[in-house]
């Protein structure tokens, strides 16, 4: 696998929305697992409403990848809607839970 910057012409950025019981479960930190494990860059964050966000940029099938976990999730999780749109890559190199 080539590092973000061999990837960059060939990179896409989705912007996920993950709603059910996904506070307080480890969403976030399995999701930064998997997203290092994957070599996917963005970020992910709690939002007041109880629902998760994430920005997810990298190569085409890894991003995917990413994307069906938080349609599932860790373990406790239990994930009801999951909103996905498409935003232009802005070159970001790491991934971090804020």
């Amino acid at each position: 696998m080539g590092s973000v910057t061999d990837a960059s012409a060939a990179s896409v950025r989705r912007r996920v929305v993950v709603r059910g019981r996904v506070q307080g479960v480890g969403f976030r930190a399995s999701v930064h697992s998997e997203a290092r494990r994957l070599g996917v860059a963005g970020w992910v964050r709690n939002r007041a409403d109880g629902s998760v966000e994430a920005a997810i940029e990298g190569a085409p099938d890894a991003v995917e990848a990413l994307v069906a976990y938080c349609r599932r999730g860790p373990r406790f999780a239990a994930v009801s809607d999951v909103a996905l749109s498409e935003e232009a890559p802005e070159g970001v190199r790491e991934f971090a839970i804020r």
